[in-house]
């Protein structure tokens, strides 16, 4: 959520912030806005709506300058407008601020109380004049930056510049990312260290509660109470390629087109060819010890812990307890020293996620977490991190990450099931053999794109769509449901097949099409029989399932598109992959912003 780029150097600040800015258009944004220092005053350019508006401002009114920040901006407090767009500024400082302010009520009454003016809706506003009121005081910049800090409450990644003070940018974080990128003779700073590719490669991932000063020959590492520590720099592996689409309509196309080589990537980190064992990392706990899990995610990742939670429970015999992260305090569930937290995240940033975390530590839980970002929070935060090797996702919507996400989960099954003794030999060699296969079978899904395309023809022109699926099917049902409304705004809902009769099957006519989702196993009987029972209210059945599947299907279905036959541990992640396929092509269809939607951010940074 929210974007910020900034740079201090020899070369002009606003075509590098821009093009920063430019790289992180993926995690949303409604607004946008840069500010440099030009002969020691700071000058800015926003605009409201997509990055090519503040282009067209930039166009008529260049920014010159070596030292700027910029931002993309996702509303929380105050309308997406040109005056609430970032950077906020006074003649003295200009910041940029991505996260919340919590006190910031408390903080604006103190303030307009001594004769400052606000000039816009935001909680931000309150970091510009806050550090200003320090500055008039005879404060330095860097002291009137760490006075600051004190006293903010909530979560924040800062970058700001100073008046009359040339080649020199202040940052912080506390409980939100920021990246240090280090050049020749200039230093960058973003909120994301994709946006730094073309600069550098050179990376200092801050910790939670660091400072930095930058100008263009180093970066002074403090803690807010102004102590100098030392953080390590890194060599990222991220190219510039990975911001391209490599010929793809969209980003979204691309990462779908990338499923197979994200699920054997993972496998291949985490499955030892030689024993065809799964291997974790090192543990600070053994799992044998585990008396439950409790899983907690948002979005796409929830569905993933869903699945995890029919798998440990069946495989592994762990008792499990799972939440939305956003509820997962509030219940304020019994926890105990063998309790063991699993989380599920792609950006590790995720502040629900986090207050989770916070919840699990203070009642002295372990804590796995499943990321695709391993320098993030949450990684931190974690006893333990499983890695999903998913790569950059820069589409909105979650498609790579969660078959990686639920390649992790199913090892990470028959890693607990063989430590509680409860998996013998031959059947882990089953359930490894099925998930080794599983790469080359999601290749094959891509051959009925054609059909897929078809399905998506009638699906763009309806208004509602239902969705089902049995057993560890259902959250895929869910998954495909959400999908379709994230990026083509049509309205699905998804239901486990066996509560169609208990309400939903009263919403059945020829006008609402049903999408299953039913590969032939141990529990197709008894949704081929709700199918049925849909089918004679004027259901419109369209159905993924296996050839098997189809001998049956095809009596009864308007379509069914044929995927390849899997064991059924691992069609979860399999059929995952066509439904995210039909949102896209119904979204292309409809001409939605496809990789960007409306409303929506990639990493929500605030509860």
């Amino acid at each position: 959520m929210c974007g910020i780029c900034g740079a201090v150097g020899k070369q002009q600040a606003a075509p590098i912030v821009f093009e920063g800015l430019h790289r992180l258009e993926y995690r949303g944004y409604d607004s946008a806005g840069i500010a440099t220092l030009v002969d020691g005053r700071i000058e800015r350019r926003r605009a409201a709506g997509k990055l090519d508006n503040l282009h067209t401002v930039l166009e008529a009114s260049p920014l010159a300058g070596t030292t700027g920040i910029g931002h993309t901006r996702w509303a929380t407090h105050g309308a997406p407008t040109t005056c609430n767009a970032h950077p906020h500024s006074t003649n003295r400082v200009a910041i940029v601020h991505n996260g919340i302010i919590e006190n910031f009520e408390a903080l604006r009454q103190r303030l307009e109380n001594i004769g400052q003016n606000f000039e816009t809706d935001t909680d931000s506003e309150i970091i510009a004049l806050l550090v200003d009121y320090y500055l008039q005081q005879g404060a330095s910049p860097k002291d009137a930056a760490l006075q600051a800090f004190s006293r903010l409450e909530g979560a924040y990644a800062i970058a700001m510049i100073f008046a009359d003070h040339d080649g020199l940018i202040i940052g912080a974080c506390y409980n939100a990312p920021l990246a240090i990128g280090f050049g020749e003779q200039e230093m960058f700073l973003a909120s994301d260290s994709l946006a730094l590719v073309p600069f550098t490669q050179r990376i200092t991932y801050m910790n939670n509660g660091d400072c930095v000063v930058l100008t263009a020959q180093a970066a002074e590492f403090m803690t807010f109470d102004g102590k100098v520590v030392q953080r390590a720099v890194h060599h990222t592996k991220l190219t510039d390629s990975t911001t391209h689409k490599d010929g793809y309509r969209h980003y979204m196309e691309k990462e779908l087109h990338e499923h197979p080589l994200v699920i054997g990537q993972t496998l291949q980190r985490m499955i030892n060819p030689a024993t065809r064992q799964v291997t974790l990392p090192p543990l600070p706990f053994h799992l044998k010890h585990v008396s439950r899990a409790v899983m907690t995610a948002c979005g796409s990742a929830f569905y993933a812990a869903l699945v995890g939670r029919y798998w440990l429970e069946e495989i592994a015999r762990l008792p499990v307890d799972i939440d939305v992260a956003s509820e997962f305090r509030y219940r304020n569930p019994p926890l105990n020293p063998d309790s063991l937290g699993i989380l599920v995240s792609q950006s590790g940033e995720t502040a629900d996620t986090l207050a989770a975390i916070h919840t699990l530590r203070h009642n002295a839980a372990h804590i796995l977490s499943i990321l695709n970002v391993t320098h993030s929070s949450m990684a931190r935060e974690s006893d333990v991190v499983l890695e999903t090797l998913a790569g950059p996702e820069i589409s909105v919507a979650s498609t790579k990450a969660f078959t990686a996400q639920l390649t992790v989960l199913a090892c990470l099954t028959l890693a607990i099931a063989r430590s509680r003794g409860i998996l013998d030999p031959l059947n882990e060699e089953e359930f490894v053999s099925a998930l080794l296969n599983l790469p080359g079978c999601a290749a094959e899904v891509f051959k009925q794109t054609d059909a897929i395309r078809a399905v998506a023809t009638i699906i763009a022109e309806k208004r509602n769509v239902l969705y089902l699926g049995r057993g560890n099917l259902f959250p895929i049902a869910l998954e495909g449901a959400l999908k379709l409304k994230e990026i083509s705004y049509i309205h699905a809902e998804a239901y486990a097949a066996g509560e169609m009769k208990h309400g939903p099957i009263s919403l059945i006519d020829t006008s609402v099409p049903i999408v299953a989702t039913l590969p032939y196993g141990p529990l197709f009987d008894k949704t081929f029989s709700n199918l049925q029972e849909a089918k004679a209210r004027g259901g419109r059945l369209f159905v993924f399932t296996d050839a098997e599947g189809d001998k049956h299907i095809s009596k009864i279905a308007e379509q069914s598109i044929v995927l390849p036959h899997v064991h059924p541990f691992v069609a979860p992640i399999l059929h995952a992959i066509p439904l995210q396929m039909l949102a896209y092509e119904v979204a292309v269809l409809k001409g939605t912003d496809v990789d960007q939607p409306r409303n929506l951010a990639k990493c929500v940074t605030v509860e």
